[in-house]
């Protein structure tokens, strides 16, 4: 079952690709996206998402990657919860 991420304090510079391949040596990586300013669709918010084909491979990076060193931050790597409703 697909798992999907967390991924914060990401530096303004990282794309999608680059998230991409930072997690892709887990396991097998179905989508990666950095969110973008409504506003300004050419700057980051600074997080983004990581979604894993299977669960096991998202529990491994979030092991192996949380507070980690990414492109000069310490990215936060949690599992994403589900956005409440309002």
């Amino acid at each position: 079952m697909a798992t999907k991420l967390f991924v914060g304090n990401l530096s303004w510079k990282a794309t999608n690709d680059d998230l991409r391949q930072k997690f892709e040596t887990y396991g097998e990586v179905t989508d990666a996206v950095i969110i973008m300013e409504r506003d300004n669709p050419g700057r980051s918010r600074g997080f983004g998402f990581v979604e894993f084909a299977e669960d096991a491979d998202a529990q491994a990076a979030i092991k192996g990657l949380h507070e980690e060193d990414f492109m000069g931050r310490n990215m936060l790597v949690n599992e994403a919860r589900p956005r409440e409703e309002f």
